[in-house]
């Protein structure tokens, strides 16, 4: 009785050891508390619908059914919070992470996630400093600093015509970075740089900067910062009688700015670019997809989420691709990714940076966003 019973315990040992590595924990961290959590909440959601669809429709990596599991984490914008849950994630054994969105957060934990051999994907981290350190997993699937403020200043230039420009950033590593680049798109006969501020990205009050810049008399002011303070700012310089036209990044081209500026965001006093775009016929699976988001999740799309659901696909297909989970395997296959998404083709150059990105021109009326143009 007993020797029977040995290869049977031996092999439920083994259906279970099989059982368990079937199941695959990808990481997403992103701000779900604090200032930009609608922005965080709205990452994860798309991560775990992603998540959702793949394990529904049966996810296959070399002939075996994976389970894959979201491990989903808080850094509140914090960079401190951003490296304490990475390493929790190493630890947890993801085998990769989707995130995170402020840049400030994604390049320090970046070198975590690279010193465990972790890939990591993120829907939103612009900073040039990201795959300026040649990590190897390190990749983004939106533009960056260098394409999305130089655009925005050379447009600021060459179509709105400006001249005085007043520039003010909330010494984030996003809000400095897209900034500075910003400065250096705007070049042209007769402009000048009339004042440089900056605020923080939990400041409520703008007075004696606002105040500042309106002595100068800009017909621009661009912000280097998150929504969640140039709506707060717009109001500002509405009370002020600064009626110079607002420009900013990704940071600020949400819904939320509408609301959150009031009439304050004026009609066609905005304007924003957004690191990403879609034109011709990907407007119907981005259409289709802002769908299926909210019959998922019960909310709109706040900005980043198409970009999330594709990093997360980008990632399966190059398990699939290498016929692995492991990440030593299946990076290489990541490398040379050519993938149509909901936001467009998805293929890295050799820093990690996405080929070919799309910037969407923004402005806003009626209190919502309305699209301009798509450039590269």
């Amino acid at each position: 009785m007993t020797t029977k019973l040995i290869p049977l315990a031996i092999a439920m040992l083994f259906a279970a050891n099989a059982s368990a590595q079937q199941v695959v924990k990808i990481g997403h961290v992103g701000p779900v508390s604090g200032p930009n959590s609608h922005l965080g909440k709205d990452n994860e959601n798309a991560a775990r619908m992603a998540i959702d669809e793949l394990n529904a429709k049966g996810f296959i990596v070399n002939g075996q059914t994976v389970t894959l599991q979201l491990v989903a984490e808080d850094d509140a914008s914090d960079p401190k919070q951003g490296t304490a849950v990475a390493q929790k994630l190493v630890d947890a054994k993801v085998k990769g992470v989707i995130g995170h969105l402020n840049s400030g957060t994604s390049v320090p934990a970046s070198k975590i996630y690279n010193d465990a051999g972790i890939p990591q994907i993120s829907p939103a981290t612009t900073a040039t400093q990201y795959t300026k350190q040649r990590f190897p997993g390190a990749f983004r699937v939106v533009a960056n600093d260098a394409k999305l403020g130089g655009t925005l200043g050379k447009y600021a230039v060459d179509t709105l015509k400006v001249k005085n420009i007043a520039v003010i950033d909330d010494r984030t590593t996003y809000g400095q970075g897209v900034a500075t680049e910003f400065v250096k798109g705007a070049k042209g006969p007769g402009v000048r740089i009339v004042g440089k501020e900056f605020t923080s990205a939990t400041a409520t009050d703008y007075t004696a900067i606002l105040t500042s810049i309106r002595a100068k008399k800009p017909d621009l002011v661009f912000f280097g910062g998150m929504d969640s303070v140039g709506g707060p700012m717009l109001k500002q310089m509405k009370a002020l009688g600064i009626n110079a036209r607002f420009m900013g990044g990704d940071g600020i081209c949400t819904e939320a700015l509408g609301r959150l500026a009031g009439d304050a965001v004026g009609e066609g006093k905005v304007i924003c670019a957004e690191a990403g775009g879609v034109t011709g016929d990907q407007e119907k699976a981005m259409t289709d997809f802002r769908a299926r988001f909210k019959q998922k999740t019960g909310a709109e799309v706040q900005l980043y989420a198409p970009y999330v659901y594709d990093a997360v696909m980008v990632m399966a297909a190059a398990m699939q691709k290498a016929n692995s989970v492991e990440p030593a395997k299946y990076l290489p296959e990541l490398k040379k990714i050519n993938y149509k998404g909901v936001t467009g083709t998805i293929a890295f150059d050799a820093s990690g940076d996405i080929n070919n990105g799309a910037l969407t021109l923004y402005t806003f009326k009626g209190g919502k966003r309305s699209k301009m143009d798509v450039i590269r």
